[in-house]
């Protein structure tokens, strides 16, 4: 008879500081952009745009960010991460043993591969929570959690979801807190999924479709099926389906763009500056890329965003909540797994 262990589930999200102080910003943002995952580019002018621009200047301006996203318990990111974790556990019993990872910074990928391999799990599962596949993101889970795997003597059985973009139950939870919002009441609706710079596109795409028409990215086929961009425009239009709303009612945008560099668009900003000259007052936006409410949510559409539009002469800007701790969402993460 064979020997089965428990299996082991890592969740993984992207990470964040282990303290909004300027000390705990730069270590975040200096292992972070020093993937070379992240910022593309060659080792020696990525390390002296990081360490020598981007790190010394952004952690002060960031750190601000980051004391008024902080929760008394601490980082939202991973206050929802910790709570996804105890609830998946908890659902999936004791055949399971489930650990949160942040790619950058704690808990590490390396520490949590380290509790589950002590445990004496049969097998790995990897879930990046990213539903749509980007090489910055998913692709980076992927390598370091490989890079780490490759050091054990005995390695696991290992799964690594790659995306869940279409995911149904995920796809459920983001139109239902839509719906809580009164939906007759906005002049429309954007999608906005976090950038990329263009070059990762083209750098992923193997069948020379990347970037070569206006419009390649709004369906999906098997050329463009790793393509992030042409991923979000699927979920959005999943969500929109649910949500019973027509084409001219919403726009997918893309918003957190770095440096000068052209990246996935339209921009959220100059989608922003089109609905306040179309006469638009009240926008709801959904950011279907993040499973929690994080920086790029709670501070960058509610706050910057919403200030933005209310100069442009618009009312309002409301946020859709994200997964977070939903109990529906937990239970969707249980389900994914156990269909693993």
């Amino acid at each position: 008879m064979a020997l089965h262990g428990k299996k082991g589930l890592l969740l993984v999200n992207l990470g964040t500081p282990d303290n909004p102080n300027y000390s705990g910003v730069y270590r975040y943002l200096k292992q972070f952009l020093l993937d070379p995952r992240v910022i593309d580019i060659g080792w020696l002018p990525r390390n002296l745009l990081v360490r020598g621009i981007i790190a010394p200047f952004r952690s002060n301006s960031s750190s601000k960010l980051y004391k008024d996203l902080w929760l008394p318990e601490g980082s939202p990111l991973k206050i929802y991460g910790e709570k996804l974790t105890e609830g998946v556990q908890k659902l999936l019993g004791e055949d399971y043993v489930v650990e949160l990872a942040m790619r950058y910074q704690s808990p590490s990928i390396p520490s949590a591969i380290d509790k589950l391999i002590d445990k004496q799990v049969s097998e790995i599962l990897v879930l990046p929570l990213f539903p749509q596949y980007a090489s910055a993101s998913t692709g980076s889970v992927m390598e370091e959690v490989m890079r780490v795997l490759s050091t054990k003597q005995a390695i696991p059985a290992v799964k690594i979801v790659n995306s869940y973009h279409d995911y149904d139950p995920m796809i459920t939870i983001f139109a239902d807190n839509a719906k809580k919002y009164p939906l007759e009441d906005y002049d429309h609706f954007l999608f906005s999924f976090h950038g990329l710079p263009q070059r990762q596109l083209r750098k992923a795409d193997n069948c020379n479709h990347c970037l070569q028409s206006a419009d390649c990215c709004q369906q999906l086929t098997i050329k463009n099926q790793f393509c992030y961009s042409a991923q979000c425009h699927e979920t959005a239009k999943l969500i929109v389906e649910k949500l019973g709303i027509t084409k001219d009612q919403y726009t997918i945008c893309f918003q957190s763009r770095l440096g000068r560099d052209p990246w996935v668009q339209p921009y959220t900003t100059d989608v922003l500056k089109e609905r306040a000259e179309a006469g638009d007052k009240k926008l709801l936006v959904l950011c279907p890329a993040f499973v929690s409410d994080c920086l790029e949510t709670t501070i960058e559409v509610s706050d910057e965003y919403a200030e933005e539009w209310e100069e442009m002469g618009g009312e309002k800007i409301d946020l859709v909540e994200s997964l977070n701790d939903n109990p529906a969402w937990i239970k969707a993460v249980s389900e994914m797994v156990l269909e693993m």
